[in-house]
């Protein structure tokens, strides 16, 4: 065999089979608890394509928005590029008994993803997201949460007791999971074991259903 380019990797023999962060473990969450659910219409928000969409396409249609183009075409996937920030299309509202927004609202109005700069940005796409959902339907949701601040214009990190009272009035919080700083999924965390996390940076997964 000819030799080709010098290409040395010195570190991969002590490394585990593979690098199980807070994405890979929502996405396969999220996904179990939808394909439980088996809904009729499945949309998604944002959600990472080459991670929860991925996943989901497998055994389901899936269709997604975003902000941003598509990268391209892919099986079991439906794209509309939409900003969520704006008003909502009339096909849209009450369009959906299920919607998923994976790490994704901690963004809105950051201008990261070439969004327009506003702070209540993602009071204003949440406000869109919530309308989206027919009474009766499930809404997943996940987001940072710890010491509420934000962190330039890469993300903002929620206080649990913020993402709890998102889902005041006409929902009702079904099932809430927890990954804490040191990278532990507590699948059945529950609302007070969520609202009592007190560390750095965790994530909170929410699924809620409209009454």
């Amino acid at each position: 065999m000819p030799w080709g380019d010098e290409l040395p990797m010195l570190t991969d023999w002590n490394e585990t089979a593979g690098s199980l962060g807070a994405y890979f473990f929502q996405d396969q969450l999220v996904a179990r608890w939808v394909h439980a659910n088996s809904p009729r219409r499945h949309v998604d928000v944002g959600s990472r394509l080459d991670g929860f969409i991925g996943s989901m396409s497998v055994f389901r249609e899936v269709e997604v928005i975003d902000i941003r183009p598509a990268p391209a075409k892919i099986p079991g996937v439906r794209f509309q590029q939409l900003d969520l920030m704006a008003e909502l299309p009339d096909a849209w509202v009450q369009s959906t008994d299920s919607l998923s927004c994976l790490h994704t609202i901690e963004h809105f109005g950051l201008g990261r993803y070439g969004d327009v700069i506003d702070p209540t940005g993602h009071l204003k796409g949440l406000d869109q997201l919530k309308k989206m959902v027919s009474p009766g339907g499930l809404f997943y949701l996940s987001t940072p949460i710890g010491r509420q601040r934000i962190e330039f214009n890469a993300h903002r990190i929620f206080a649990p007791e913020t993402l709890l009272s998102w889902f005041d009035g006409a929902w009702a919080i079904e099932k809430c999971a927890l990954l804490d700083d040191d990278n532990q999924l507590h699948e059945d965390a529950g609302i007070e074991r969520l609202k009592s996390f007190a560390g750095n940076v965790g994530l909170g997964i929410v699924a809620a259903r409209k009454i």
